[in-house]
């Protein structure tokens, strides 16, 4: 790789860490390629853009974007998941392919700047997913239209009801 494209690569790198709500580190030594196959198609599924950089580009794009914490995180095989509309998706894919196969580590992340541990990153992943989270509210605010529907079509279902029962007692 010569210097332009070295120099392209960290601008890329760049551009991405300031535009990203959340980016997350991890080592992938020791894990297969049918694995990382399976994990690429996972984050791709989920939205997010994953890659393997080189600790030095990824250290002068960390520089340059303001995300100066992750560089003591920048030792030995390094890949970075840059988080799409949801932050959630990314660290759940993660999280779970960091349990289900042990030599892939999660490493840390970074959100808005902010340093984030693998505990926290796991702590992340237990959060409701973006659709799920706009579903629940989306229900929470139908349950008073809802309720007041049903509150309204028992009135006229009450007043059939009492006429009826007068019918019933007249014809008796």
């Amino acid at each position: 790789m010569n210097r332009s494209q070295k120099e392209q690569q960290v601008a890329e790198l760049t551009q991405q860490l300031k535009e990203t709500p959340a980016a997350f580190l991890a080592d992938y030594r020791g894990i297969n390629v049918e694995q990382e196959t399976e994990l690429r198609a996972k984050l791709r599924e989920a939205g997010v853009s994953y890659k393997v950089v080189k600790n030095n580009l990824l250290k002068l794009a960390a520089r340059e974007a303001g995300a100066e914490v992750l560089e003591e995180f920048l030792a030995g095989p390094t890949a970075i998941a840059f988080a799409g509309k949801d932050v959630v998706a990314p660290a759940k894919v993660l999280s779970d392919f960091a349990g289900d196969i042990e030599a892939f580590e999660l490493k840390a992340g970074v959100m808005s700047g902010k340093l984030m541990s693998v505990a926290d990153i796991k702590a992340l992943s237990d959060l409701p997913s973006r659709e799920q989270l706009l579903a629940s509210a989306l229900s929470s605010m139908n349950a008073p239209v809802s309720n007041f529907v049903g509150t309204m079509a028992a009135i006229p279902r009450s007043l059939v009801n009492v006429l009826n029962g007068i019918k019933d007692q007249k014809a008796a």
